[in-house]
C-alpha cells in the first residue's frame, strides 16, 4: 500500500509544471554546454590550421625572395658576357674585321 501512495505522489509531482520547466532548463543547459565545447574544439582546430598556413606562407615568401635573387643573378650583364664567351665562343672582332657601312 505504501508503494501505491508513493507512486501516486510521484505521478502527482510529475504533473506539476515546475518539474517540467526545471527539466527543460536542465536540458537546455546541457545542450548549451555541448555546443560551447564543440565551438571551442572547432576554434582550436581552425587556429592550428591557420598557424600551419601562416608557416607555409612564410616559407613561400622566403623561397620567392630567393628566386628573385636568382633571377637577377641570371640576368646580370657580366654573366651574359661570360656565357657568350665561354659557352657560345663569341669574341670581340679584331680591328681589321670591322667594316663600316655607310647609309
Amino acid at each position: 500500500m505504501i508503494w501505491i501512495t508513493r507512486l501516486s505522489a510521484l505521478r502527482h509531482t510529475l504533473q506539476q509544471p515546475v518539474i517540467w520547466q526545471t527539466a527543460a532548463i536542465a536540458l537546455a543547459l546541457v545542450a548549451s554546454s555541448v555546443a560551447v565545447a564543440y565551438s571551442v574544439h572547432k576554434s582550436r582546430l581552425n587556429l592550428a590550421q591557420l598557424q600551419t598556413l601562416q608557416e607555409e606562407r612564410d616559407h613561400l615568401e622566403v623561397e620567392w625572395g630567393q628566386l628573385l635573387l636568382e633571377q637577377q643573378a641570371w640576368g646580370a650583364y657580366g654573366r651574359i658576357g661570360k656565357v657568350a664567351v665561354d659557352e657560345m665562343g663569341m669574341r670581340s672582332p679584331a680591328p681589321h674585321e670591322v667594316m663600316m657601312v655607310r647609309p
